[in-house]
């Protein structure tokens, strides 16, 4: 079981794909059997797929971090390369997995090559600063769908792989003690920047990111709505937005996303800026 120690007592538990130097970071609470990650890793790149302090196999934590929740998790991305020998890299999340990655960017650009920010918000903290996580277990909001239907067979044969994935994960003996224990359970890590207190400072900090980012989302995501990736985009110097119609907040194209970050990676690379050299 791969464990990354990254400071006293705080093991970080990660996945590893691909070989090289071009290196992908993503954190999350947990991750799918098929992802734009993986994808990208059959594509060049070298990936690490951390699991956030305070969930499943990485170091539990029993009541609130010292720092926000999002300021632990992008220090600890920074402290897991350090500890891998890794200097800067590429920063990939998606929903709060992304929320890290806004916390990241702005404590640690000197890292960060650029972003791939998928169903990213982030918040309007106009609307509130509880988690959707949180809303949902305490009942304040409805269930719904974060992937929509598709008429894709492929895309069908997938997400009844991933579907079968889960199930099998559930059915293992210790799931529960890993994935469902109460200090799990306890976890409100809130909405990315919500330290910053208002939506204008949100939005001031966001223009002060020269980092590029690209932008993931769907037309259908009810959680990061159009409307707030494009109010995002228009604060970032240096973004490209592709939104996905008939997609919701679980976007499982994952080599036509990869293709998108492919070039994003390669503009930036070659330029320093989001789109192709201009002749």
């Amino acid at each position: 079981m791969p464990l990354c120690t990254i400071k006293e007592n705080v093991d970080i538990f990660y996945e590893e794909y691909g070989t090289g130097t071009r290196y992908l970071l993503c954190t999350q609470v947990g991750h799918a059997l098929f992802s734009m990650e993986k994808e990208l890793a059959k594509r060049g790149f070298h990936v690490y797929l951390l699991t956030n302090r305070g969930f499943g196999r990485s170091t539990h934590v029993f009541g609130e971090p010292e720092k926000n929740w999002y300021d632990m998790w992008a220090d600890d991305v920074v402290a897991f390369a350090d500890a891998m020998g890794i200097g800067t890299f590429t920063y990939c999340g998606a929903s709060h997995g992304a929320g890290t990655g806004w916390h990241l960017v702005l404590r640690h650009p000197e890292r960060v090559e650029c972003f791939f920010a998928i169903v990213p918000g982030p918040h309007s903290l106009a609307e509130g600063s509880m988690s959707y996580r949180n809303m949902l277990e305490l009942g304040l909001v409805e269930p719904k769908p974060m992937v929509m239907p598709t008429d894709d067979p492929r895309l069908i044969a997938r997400r009844e792989k991933q579907a079968a994935h889960e199930e099998a994960e559930r059915r293992e003996p210790d799931h529960d003690a890993i994935f469902n224990a109460p200090e799990i359970k306890a976890i409100e890590y809130g909405r990315p920047l919500a330290y910053l207190g208002s939506e204008e400072a949100l939005l001031e900090a966001l223009k002060t990111i020269e980092i590029p980012v690209l932008i993931i989302g769907g037309t259908e995501d009810f959680i990061s709505r159009p409307d707030l990736m494009m109010r995002t985009a228009a604060c970032l110097k240096n973004c490209k937005t592709v939104v996905y119609s008939g997609f919701g907040h679980g976007i499982d194209i994952c080599e036509e996303m990869a293709s998108e970050a492919e070039r994003f990676y390669r503009n930036v690379k070659e330029t320093g800026r989001f789109y192709d050299a201009v002749e």
